[in-house]
């Protein structure tokens, strides 16, 4: 992150952490995008895919099934 990368891959990034822990990691992930980095993240939380609100690619069997700039979850 010092050397400002120009994309940060973070696999379940919030996976096991409590939702105070989860809203404070999102928050780094928003900002950092906010400056120019690329984040891909996945994820299972409804929650945390809803409040990021930026493009959201759905994959099923390791195939694209949707991808929506509205940021929310959809199935």
């Amino acid at each position: 992150i010092v050397n400002q990368p120009d994309i940060i891959i973070a696999d379940e990034p919030t996976g096991n952490l409590d939702p105070i822990a989860t809203y404070e990691v999102v928050q780094i992930l928003r900002k950092i995008n906010d400056l120019g980095t690329t984040v891909i993240m996945t994820t299972h939380n409804k929650g945390v895919i809803d409040e990021i609100e930026r493009r959201v690619i759905t994959m099923d069997d390791g195939r694209v099934v949707r991808d929506d700039v509205s940021g929310k979850y959809v199935l």
